[in-house]
């Protein structure tokens, strides 16, 4: 399993809930209305137990890639507060948007105000975290094997991160020059 197949997984459950979506409800779980995370848990568990080992590092992999003081400033913004489990959980809602996605929030947070279900939280007040996205491999693994996975089949490790960003993120003298178009969305 590497970042390239993973994202291929991702890009897949989405594709199926898009798919499950457009169908309608009489649909059902099988055209791919089931939520992204639990699509990818589901394809995952078709793959021999190491490659699903191997998908939680991947995926703690991208999680430390993603642990940027800009983008938890970001997550700050969306959900109106971000605690340490509340950044996690973001970032595995922004796994399951997409690599795209994923890469042009990393790039540039702000980029995030363009996102159609940010958008979507702005106007009804709804937060964005998925913690069921952390779990994909555990639970595939789990289905396939019937057995936990193993711990030493990953590790986690995140960067520190960026000093310049080191203040409080409800200080929006701070946060709306750094941020400027999610600071007006969620304003």
């Amino acid at each position: 399993m590497d970042k390239q197949t993973f994202w291929k997984l991702i890009e897949t459950a989405r594709a199926d809930r898009a798919a499950g979506a457009a169908a309608g409800p009489a649909a059902g779980p099988a055209a791919g209305r089931v939520e992204v995370a639990d699509r990818v848990a589901q394809l995952l568990a078709e793959r021999p137990g190491p490659e699903i080992a191997a998908a939680q590092q991947v995926l703690w992999d991208l999680l430390a890639e993603s642990y940027r003081a800009p983008l938890w400033a970001a997550a700050y913004v969306i959900n109106g507060g971000c605690s340490d489990d509340g950044f996690d959980y973001f970032r595995g809602w922004l796994l399951t948007q997409g690599e795209a996605v994923f890469a042009a929030a990393l790039a540039d947070p702000d980029s995030l105000a363009a996102h159609p279900e940010v958008r979507e939280a702005a106007a009804r007040g709804l937060e964005l975290w998925d913690e069921e996205a952390l779990s994909m491999a555990w639970r595939a693994y789990a289905s396939a094997t019937g057995r936990s996975l193993p711990a030493e089949s990953f590790t986690i490790s995140y960067p520190p991160l960026d000093p310049s960003w080191d203040f409080d993120f409800a200080d929006t003298s701070r946060t709306a020059p750094r941020l400027p178009r999610l600071t007006a969305l969620f304003a």
